[in-house]
Parts: C-alpha cells; structure tokens; sequence
C-alpha cells in the first residue's frame, strides 16, 4: 500500500465517520419528535479502498436509544480522530520522502 493510499483510506474514514456523527445528532436532536424515524450508518468497504457509510432508517418500532446514541457519538469521534492521525503521519511521511528525494 502506497503513502497516497493510506491518507486516501484514512480520508475516506474521516469522511465515514462524519456520515455517522450527522445520523447520530440528528437521532440525538430529533428524539422528542413525532414521527421521526432514527437513522443508522452501516459501514462498507469500497472496492478501490477505504470505507463508506450509508445512512438508513431505523424501524420505528425500536424507538428511542439514547444511551445508543450517546456512544455512537463517542465512537464516530473516536473513529474519526485514528483516522485523522493516520492522515497526519501518512503526510508527514510524504513529506519526508519529497525532502530525501529533492537532496
């Protein structure tokens, strides 16, 4: 696996992840609404690499889970932030290899 496909993983994670956190507050801030429906993201791979997230909805019959969404936010961030730092170092090692190539 290449520098650039590792930032691209780790962006496409971020990206996943983000999907996640917008289901989840939208579940967090629509919990006293009449007839909304809780959303859910499911996580994919994606045949050229990295992940996806696809958002759907939640029988209505489960209603509310509030504890559930309080941890789905905690894991999004937490996800989210390994990606990020896996982004940075893939840069960084970019970076290194541009400087050893140019002396």
């Amino acid at each position: 696996m290449t520098i650039n496909a590792v930032t691209t993983t780790a962006l496409s994670g971020m990206q996943a992840q983000m999907t996640r956190l917008s289901a989840t507050a939208n579940n967090v801030a629509n919990v006293d609404t009449t007839g909304y429906s809780r959303l859910s993201a499911q996580f994919s791979t994606d045949p050229s690499g990295g992940v996806a997230a696809h958002v759907s909805e939640v029988d209505p019959a489960q209603g509310a889970d509030p504890g559930g969404d309080m941890l789905a936010l905690t894991e999004a961030s937490i996800g989210f932030s390994a990606n990020a730092a896996v982004f940075e170092t893939g840069a960084d090692i970019w970076q290194v290899l541009a400087t050893i190539k140019r002396e």
